[in-house]
């Protein structure tokens, strides 16, 4: 393999993409050519904010081609196009073969929800302290254990265990993964009822339920009925307050509502959004995220 490498500025990001794309690049990558220096432009924003940029000012942009003639074959090409002005050749380089499956997996290790609960990947040995284990392998969807507002559900689903706590019928409601679901039905839920809006996110919860033997209810929002002694739904600030009503109908008498994917500066927009129903309070907070609980009287 080799590496076609540009320096190009932002108006000419995308068409270069395209144009290589177009050239038989395997795939292209951008990085911001001014990281690690004073310019360096983060492109990261707030959940259900509007990103500022989508692109860097400066982009470095690195083609893979399959074999070294093709590469310079399309450098060839695209720097005699106008919109190579303003564009600068870095060079080609050869790419070593490596095991890019086993660099990947590398980089993901059993998660630890308590001492002795455990998120593991299907490549790793479960730790020695785990007791109880849910194997999950980074997906489509969303929820792998490592993310702050999944590890305090799955904390809070682990508390009520070891307190002895039932969390009887519970409705997962964003299921994503099916990781909160399946760690319910694995520590003394009844039965569990799992819906999202994504159909892939459906399909990725039942051949992770089936990975871990146990049994779930699972499908679009639709399918979830009637009251739940536990409701949880980790997704974001925004559509929660939109679902107030309705999740807050899903929670039984003496049920408990359990709500995650809240930055600590939304929690008063939380409270004032479902205060007709029920009366939300912190239960746990990491990284800038908070989970809220509240008992339905």
């Amino acid at each position: 393999m080799f590496e076609l490498q540009l320096l190009c500025p932002e108006a000419k990001v995308d068409i270069f993409t395209e144009a290589a794309m177009e050239l038989g690049a395997v795939s292209v990558s951008v990085e911001d050519a001014d990281a690690g220096t004073t310019t360096e432009r983060a492109l990261f924003g707030e959940p259900n904010m509007p990103i500022e940029h989508t692109t860097w000012e400066h982009s470095r942009l690195s083609a893979l081609f399959q074999d070294e003639a093709t590469a310079r074959e399309a450098l060839d090409i695209l720097s005699l196009q106008d919109f190579f002005e303003n564009c600068r050749t870095i060079g080609i380089v050869a790419v070593p073969e490596q095991d890019w499956v086993r660099i990947t997996q590398s980089q993901f290790a059993p998660v630890p929800v308590t001492e002795s609960f455990f998120i593991v990947p299907t490549w790793c040995e479960p730790p020695p302290a785990a007791q109880q284990i849910i194997r999950l392998d980074p997906g489509l969807a969303f929820g792998t254990g490592t993310h702050p507002t999944t590890l305090m559900c799955l904390k809070w689903i682990a508390q009520q265990n070891e307190q002895g706590h039932a969390l009887g019928h519970t409705l997962d409601y964003g299921c994503g993964s099916g990781i909160l679901a399946i760690a319910a039905k694995k520590l003394g839920a009844s039965k569990v009822c799992g819906v999202d809006i994504d159909p892939a996110a459906v399909t990725a919860s039942q051949a992770n339920a089936q990975m871990n033997a146990v049994t779930l209810k699972l499908g679009l929002p639709s399918l979830a009925q009637g009251t739940y002694d536990t409701v949880l739904a980790n997704i974001l600030a925004s559509p929660l307050k939109v679902l107030a009503p309705l999740l807050c109908n899903h929670v039984a008498a003496g049920g408990h509502l359990v709500l995650a994917g809240i930055l600590e500066r939304q929690t008063e927009e939380l409270i004032a959004a479902y205060a007709p129903y029920v009366t939300l309070k912190v239960a746990d907070t990491l990284d800038g995220w908070v989970l809220m609980t509240a008992h339905k009287n």
